[in-house]
């Protein structure tokens, strides 16, 4: 089916750009990623002011479908630990950053500033969930919003070598493995970003008017 509609993916994170392209994959759409779209980096990363997921996701989606004159669609996603109320929650992504430098990986210090903080903590109150909300704006207003969590628990060391961000510190108890020890598939099927992800591609087939069934041939009658 030939793609209806050209929609912005407004990161830069390859990792992120392939789990919603994934997810999206049977949606006739045409799915850019913002390397693709500003390749020179010409657009500055908005700031994140919000106190929300929510907010920022939602501001995130209007910065860069104004900036390139797309429909984009947006994330706010991160961690919240109970242990620590809440953090890093909307500081995720950038939680160690005051402490990191600027050649050094920054998941590896946000893993290990968490680490730090939870340092001494058992087990049991070591629960957290990692949160989505996703937004799909056309510069003026938010046309589609949905969210997803997923509940687990902080390890002690990093396992896995898959995903990206807190996945080797995030333990799914029913499964027995860290997010980054998931098959991106797997991982998929059940994560804050995939719960988010399916809804999204839900909505957007109804925002689109696109079935999803195959039509029938019609009969002529006589």
């Amino acid at each position: 089916m030939t793609p209806c509609r050209k929609i912005l993916i407004a990161t830069r994170n390859p990792a992120k750009v392939r789990e919603i392209k994934a997810i999206l994959s049977d949606v006739p759409v045409e799915l850019v990623s913002l390397d693709e779209v500003d390749p020179e980096r010409k657009i500055p990363e908005p700031e994140e002011k919000g106190k929300t997921f929510a907010e920022n996701a939602r501001a995130k989606a209007a910065y860069y479908a104004q900036a390139t004159g797309l429909w984009a669609l947006a994330d706010d996603s991160g961690l919240v630990v109970d242990a620590l109320n809440g953090a890093p929650g909307v500081r995720s992504a950038r939680y160690a950053a005051d402490e990191c430098d600027k050649n050094e990986n920054i998941d590896q210090a946000n893993n290990a500033k968490l680490l730090r903080e939870l340092t001494g903590i058992e087990d049991e109150k070591r629960t957290a969930r990692f949160v989505c909300h996703l937004v799909l704006s056309d510069g003026h207003k938010t046309l589609i919003e949905t969210s997803g969590v997923i509940n687990g628990r902080i390890t002690h060391q990093p396992r896995g070598e898959n995903g990206f961000g807190y996945d080797p510190l995030f333990l799914v108890p029913e499964l027995g493995r860290t997010t980054a020890e998931l098959p991106p598939e797997e991982k998929n099927a059940i994560s804050h970003r995939g719960q988010a992800v399916r809804k999204f591609a839900a909505r957007l087939k109804d925002f689109l008017n696109i079935s999803t069934t195959t039509p029938t041939e019609s009969t002529n009658k006589e």
